[in-house]
């Protein structure tokens, strides 16, 4: 046996035996994403609001950082990151509503663009497998259409949508791997 193999070994015994944890944490994950998800506004400006004190004080960080190094080359750069930053931190905690509709509108252009970059690459390129990649890329471009199709309304709910869709699947993967290592034991 390797030593790679043995690390990997010891570190599935780990897991094996904390499988409880870990399946205890995926239902509370999934819990909390099914409340996210109908409680889809709040859970939106709760995600803005999160964001734009992250913003705030990453501009502070690098306001700190600037000032800390004038002498250096890049001072300028980083004293017009921390403006900004802080200036976009600063102007969605004063509006998270029209800040959430604003990143929708960018998740939307987002899906849409990267749709059709996929569908595309898979066309243009003989990929093994691409009709996947273009399954991919359709479902990219219709989750971007819907969310244009009802924008700004949609600014309200998508993201609050989506971060608890992300937390309900990441819970219950993690439900699954717990169980499987029960399994496995």
């Amino acid at each position: 046996m390797t030593g790679t193999e043995s690390v990997t070994l010891q570190g599935i015994d780990r897991l094996r035996s904390r499988s409880g944890w870990i399946v205890t944490i995926g239902i509370v994950l999934a819990l909390l994403g099914t409340a996210a998800i109908a409680a889809g506004v709040a859970t939106t400006v709760v995600s803005v609001l999160v964001f734009a004190w992250l913003l705030v004080f990453a501009g502070v960080a690098q306001l700190f950082h600037a000032f800390s190094h004038r002498d250096w080359q890049g001072f300028l750069l980083d004293l017009l990151l921390g403006v900004l930053y802080g200036v976009t931190g600063l102007l969605l905690l004063q509006s998270p509503v029209q800040g959430a509709e604003t990143l929708t509108l960018l998740m939307a252009a987002f899906f849409l663009v990267s749709g059709l970059f996929r569908i595309g690459a898979a066309i243009g390129a003989s990929l093994p497998n691409r009709g996947w990649v273009v399954l991919s890329g359709v479902v990219n471009v219709i989750l971007g259409g819907l969310i244009l199709a009802q924008w700004p309304a949609s600014g309200l709910w998508v993201i609050g949508l989506f971060v608890g869709i992300d937390l309900v699947f990441g819970g219950w993967s993690l439900v699954m791997l717990g169980l499987s290592l029960r399994r496995a034991a």
